[in-house]
């Protein structure tokens, strides 16, 4: 039989609804609450649009996604292509196959744009002029300065200052986009200030920019804050991943093993994995699923599952979710989209529950694979897939040892055509590896 290089779908497949697994969670997911003397949850109302925040409360299975948002997921490339590592399977020599979901190929070089894209549609509609945000690597908020040019929006970005200065070309694309980008910490806002004045060198942090995105939208009333990843919403928009990506699997005629996606804020992984973890807690499958973290940002392999506030100022309400604490500052690597203390509460209750395995991984060990990666399939990973990929190479190589047939789904959440500076620390030995 040949083998399947790859496997596309049309454009009328693009799904019609968004999956919500709050309709299917093992047990209801423990609801956000109001720290000691403070109103954070009147605040979300404040700073979320009333669409937002009716989808991050549903408990319906399917939320219909409107015509002018698939138009708009249509002409950004969706759906996106799976392909098969072929060459990367022959470089191993395992009997294993390897697929990915090539979520490289939209506009901006990533998923983020399955989210961006309805966040800015449903802003538009009630009236809002401009929407704030925090970045990491630069994919959302690139994704997001897109997505507000598309639909008419001015977008204010702030990036952690480690990522701005180790990714300049991130800065330039969001400006070629129309979005106006900081390096967070800012002069713009109060936290952004109050934490210059204690430190002039603070290398930032998400939590960070969280606050000072939000505290923006807090402030005007024709701001709203967005986010790229934690909050229901967020992953429930990235679930047009995985509903391509079964239909895919089904073409192919392949029953996943084992199915892996990176952690950073649970965005990506669940895009792709939760209609497929469905199928897990519904009793008709039996596959591994796997997230990996940087050993630097050990959220879900080492950190408490507690309430946490989602960012460093506490401008969020208190959430259920595994965190290493909300003040806590990630080591400076590469994967700067991972380096987030929390974990999506939906993300983290499926961990509590055993429904998929957690791992985290070195710096060193990521980029080398995700050199291998690109020496045999062309296609440079973003140093956060790396992880991903670094995780399905181990899994092929298991394959090996035991002469099984595993079929392994990798989610390629990004390219690194723009994390060049990181590939090169690697090759001159300047690069640190993480603890």
């Amino acid at each position: 039989m040949a083998k399947n290089f790859k496997i596309t779908l049309s454009s009328d497949e693009v799904p019609k609804n968004w999956y919500n697994i709050n309709a299917d969670l093992p047990e209801p997911l423990p609801k956000p609450k109001n720290s000691e003397g403070h109103d954070q949850i009147a605040a979300l109302e404040k700073a979320f649009t009333k669409a937002a925040l009716e989808q991050e409360f549903s408990t319906e299975r399917y939320i219909k996604i409107p015509n002018e948002v698939r138009e708009l997921y249509m002409q950004m490339g969706r759906p996106s292509p799976l392909f098969r590592a072929t060459r990367l399977e022959e470089k191993l020599n395992t009997p294993a196959k390897i697929y990915y979901k090539r979520e490289d190929t939209s506009p901006t070089g990533s998923h983020k744009l399955n989210s961006a894209i309805p966040q800015a549609y449903f802003a538009k509609k009630e009236g809002v002029e401009r929407l704030t945000t925090e970045t990491g690597a630069g994919q959302w908020g690139t994704a997001l300065s897109l997505a507000c040019n598309l639909l008419d929006l001015e977008c204010t970005v702030y990036m952690v200052r480690v990522s701005f200065n180790q990714k300049p070309d991130r800065k330039n694309i969001m400006n070629i986009y129309d979005g106006q980008v900081f390096a967070s910490p800012s002069n713009n806002t109060k936290v952004g200030r109050e934490i210059l004045e204690k430190d002039p060198d603070h290398p930032g942090s998400l939590g960070i920019a969280i606050s000072e995105a939000m505290e923006e939208a807090l402030e005007y009333d024709n701001v709203k804050y967005t986010l790229g990843s934690v909050l229901n919403h967020v992953m429930l928009h990235q679930t047009v991943i995985g509903q391509e990506l079964k239909v895919q699997l089904e073409k192919a005629e392949e029953e996943p093993d084992v199915m892996i996606a990176c952690t950073g804020g649970g965005s990506n992984f669940a895009g792709a994995l939760f209609p497929f973890i469905k199928d897990k807690i519904d009793g008709n499958s039996d596959t591994q699923f796997i997230g990996v973290e940087p050993s630097a940002c050990p959220t879900l392999t080492k950190g408490s599952y507690e309430y946490d506030f989602g960012d460093t100022n506490g401008f969020t309400p208190l959430m259920k979710m595994y965190t290493l604490g909300h003040d806590f500052v990630a080591p400076t690597v590469h994967a700067g989209g991972l380096r987030y203390h929390g974990m999506s509460p939906q993300v983290s209750l499926l961990a509590d529950h055993g429904l998929f395995e957690a791992r985290s991984a070195h710096q060193q060990d990521v980029f080398k694979a995700g050199i291998m990666f690109a020496r045999n399939e062309g296609v440079l990973p973003a140093p956060e897939t790396t992880h991903a990929i670094k995780a399905g190479i181990d899994e092929a190589l298991k394959a090996k040892e035991t002469g099984e047939e595993k079929t392994i789904v990798i989610n390629f959440s990004g390219h690194g055509m723009l994390d060049l500076k990181g590939y090169a620390s690697y090759f001159e030995g300047t690069m640190p590896n993480s603890k």
